[in-house]
């Protein structure tokens, strides 16, 4: 579950393999290595820790290899250690491989190769693949590894290169894989994800589910399992190399939360055209709303996606009146749900790569049911699943931690309850025009938070960023927002912090608050305001450090508080998104000084493509 490279051309390898390897660094990893087709000879080289480490290594390796294959490597089967660290060779060095995902059968496979003679070096379940190959080797490259890829069960992406070849064989099966298409003549690569790409072509080939595409400097075939050829389009990509770079900040993180209102403008400015929603990716959605309403809404998603899966829940349930769930998709996939006939389930995912949530969306795809996406990215697993699919527009988002990801799938998320609305007929177009006004106006909003907040959370975080233990607390729409801060701040400072609805603060939370504990109450003005306000009194009243993000000039908020953060008061349909904001700022704040690595925090992936 990491970063995989692979490219064949006329330019020296390794310098390709360690750029594309350096721009998938956000996927967060442990151990790093690299294959190079050297003069008739497989060369590896292997390191433990960050990429850097292996980049010295190899500095005055000089070699003319003119294919090769990178990876970085996040453990699962085996521990942290150069033997188990990717590419992985065969018993007589002739093969190298290296593989995203989890082979779930590999016990199995792995003691019927032994009892054929074959030896391995390593703990993983990788290795298995490579002399899986090994076994039809003799047979070509190309149909070698195709057998072996139909003996393996669970998750791959994988790329298999063979001594003294310019081929490269790469397959997927419930992980991501790109083919990049190079500019130049004679020269193509490979990639589990597109920044990897950015600084060589723009024009990349998806591989869908059991595929295998033969890869080599003229060009790329690629296949079904079972050996039939297949025509694939290709893409044009249009994130450029800036947006991928930090931009002078210290931290991708930081340079994602400012980009925020920029991101917000796009997808706003996108979608909303003369006063109107516009989804040019729904069409097939909008013939089957024209038939009947749905009986229920069902969100698909996991982690930071599944939070504002959860506001979006508030925002259908309050306007369309229609019910709805919201289902961890590592839950949903296994638990024996009852659906209803004319179930609308919306994925939200922002890689369309998440092993958990793919797994879902096949289980009621075969059921029949209609798939609505919300992705950041164009051409994802998820969006070709997807009978509708709505964009997010965040652009390449480097850092673990989502920031700009999220922001824009409330956005997207709003804007598609709305135009469910508008198409059930079930929402007035006075109401309409007054909320795509208040989206018009976001981004200003956002900035000013963003200038605004800042000072303040600088003070508060120095106040408590020694602190073991956070409790955030939201009601309505804003529940998931104090989830979603609770979140961050617990990725990337390694603090322990839990969300709880205020609500239930009292059934146990409650029993935690003494003077030693932050308490961050989320009090803009809404429906549940009062509400909100007893339970930061029952907070103060045990003495927690209580602090309250609240609008402007609310004194009722500030006579409880030791820290107050104001943000503007917006439309409420968005304020949660405005909300949002500070609470990405204080957790990275509080990370900054606490010293983590804020942009690869320890044991995360960017992409979580498996189970």
């Amino acid at each position: 579950m990491c970063g995989i490279v692979g490219y064949t051309g006329t330019q020296a390898a390794k310098g390709i393999l360690f750029e594309g390897l350096r721009r998938l660094e956000y996927r967060g990893y442990d151990s790093a290595g690299i294959a190079l087709n050297d003069n008739g000879r497989l060369l590896v080289r292997k390191k433990i820790g960050k990429l850097s480490v292996l980049t010295e290594d190899c500095r005055k390796l000089h070699s003319d290899a003119t294919t090769g294959i990178g990876h970085t490597r996040w453990a699962t089967h085996g521990g942290v250690t150069v033997t188990n660290a990717h590419p992985h060779v065969d018993c007589r060095g002739r093969l190298a491989i290296v593989h995203n995902g989890i082979i779930e059968n590999y016990e199995a496979l792995r003691k019927d190769l032994a009892r054929k003679g074959h030896k391995f070096r390593s703990e993983t379940d990788t290795e298995i693949i490579v002399h899986l190959v090994e076994e039809n080797i003799k047979k070509g490259l190309l149909t070698a590894t195709r057998l072996a890829a139909q003996k393996l069960e669970g998750a791959y992406a994988l790329v298999v290169m063979e001594r003294g070849s310019d081929t490269l064989i790469a397959a997927r099966m419930g992980a991501p894989l790109v083919i990049g298409l190079g500019d130049s003549a004679g020269e193509n690569f490979i990639a589990s994800d597109i920044p990897a790409l950015l600084p060589f072509t723009r024009s990349v080939m998806f591989l869908d589910e059991e595929e295998i595409a033969e890869v080599t400097p003229a060009g790329a075939k690629v296949f079904l399992m079972d050996g039939r050829p297949l025509r694939k389009a290709v893409q044009k990509i249009t994130w450029d190399n800036v947006s991928a770079e930090r931009g002078g900040h210290k931290h991708f993180m930081m340079k994602e939360i400012l980009e925020q209102p920029e991101a917000v403008a796009k997808t706003v400015g996108t979608y909303i055209r003369n006063g109107k929603i516009l989804f040019p990716e729904t069409a097939g959605i909008s013939d089957w709303l024209a038939a009947a309403p749905p009986s229920r809404v069902t969100f698909l998603a996991c982690g930071t996606s599944f939070h504002a899966a959860m506001v979006a829940k508030y925002e259908i349930e309050r306007y369309l009146r229609l019910p709805v769930e919201t289902d961890v998709a590592s839950e949903l996939r296994y638990r024996h749900a009852v659906m209803t006939d004319r179930e609308l389930m919306i994925a939200v995912s922002q890689s369309g790569e998440t092993a958990d949530t793919l797994a879902a969306v096949r289980r009621y795809r075969k059921k029949g049911r209609k798939i609505i996406s919300i992705c950041n990215v164009v051409g994802s697993t998820l969006t070709r699943l997807s009978d509708g699919v709505v964009y997010t527009l965040a652009g390449p988002e480097i850092g673990v931690a989502s920031t700009k990801a999220f922001t824009t799938q409330l956005v997207s998320l709003t804007l598609l309850m709305l135009d469910l609305g508008v198409q059930l007929r079930r929402l007035k177009p006075a109401f309409v025009k007054a909320k795509l006004q208040a989206l018009m106006a976001l981004p200003a909003a956002i900035r000013t938070t963003l200038e605004r907040t800042a000072p303040v959370i600088n003070r508060i975080a120095r106040a408590e960023f020694k602190k073991n233990h956070f409790l955030y607390l939201g009601r309505g729409p804003n529940f998931p927002i104090a989830l979603e801060g609770a979140l961050k701040l617990k990725e990337i400072s390694y603090i322990h912090a839990e969300g709880y609805a205020s609500g239930e603060m009292k059934h146990g939370p409650i029993a935690l608050i003494d003077d030693d504990l932050p308490v961050l109450s989320i009090a803009t003005a809404d429906e549940v305001y009062p509400k909100v306000l007893s339970n930061m009194q029952e907070a103060r009243a045990r003495g927690g450090i209580l602090i309250g993000l609240s609008n402007p000039k609310d004194r009722r908020v500030a006579s409880l508080c030791r820290h107050v953060i104001e943000v503007p008061k917006v439309d409420p349909l968005i304020q949660p998104i405005v909300n949002v904001i500070p609470l990405q700022l204080l957790a990275y704040t509080i990370a900054d000084l606490r010293g983590c690595d804020i942009d690869q925090p320890r044991n995360l992936a960017k992409s979580v493509t498996v189970e």
